[in-house]
């Protein structure tokens, strides 16, 4: 089990993008959030085949987004969520 923080930066608040992170996390658990800066940051938990999954779906976004870049940082799993969630 991996954990993947991503950090991503562009167009991304105000076009559904948090709501299509939860929906693009399948099995995986986390959470993602806006942030104040006008990024989104996620936190994903699972297989390293379903985060780069995840990953790539989190690469493009909903239409209207735009993702400029993405920061992620890879390690293991802590095994501290129960599900995926949108935080606030």
């Amino acid at each position: 089990m991996k954990r993947l923080h991503l950090i991503i930066k562009g167009e991304v608040q105000g076009v559904f993008f948090r709501d299509y992170v939860k929906k693009s996390a399948g099995v995986l658990r986390g959470w993602v959030r806006n942030n104040p800066d006008g990024t989104v940051e996620a936190v994903a938990e699972g297989s390293e085949e379903e985060l780069k999954k995840f990953l790539e779906k989190c690469s493009k976004g909903p239409e209207p987004a735009v993702v400029e870049r993405i920061e992620k940082g890879w390690s293991d799993a802590k095994k501290e969520f129960d599900s995926f969630e949108i935080l606030q």
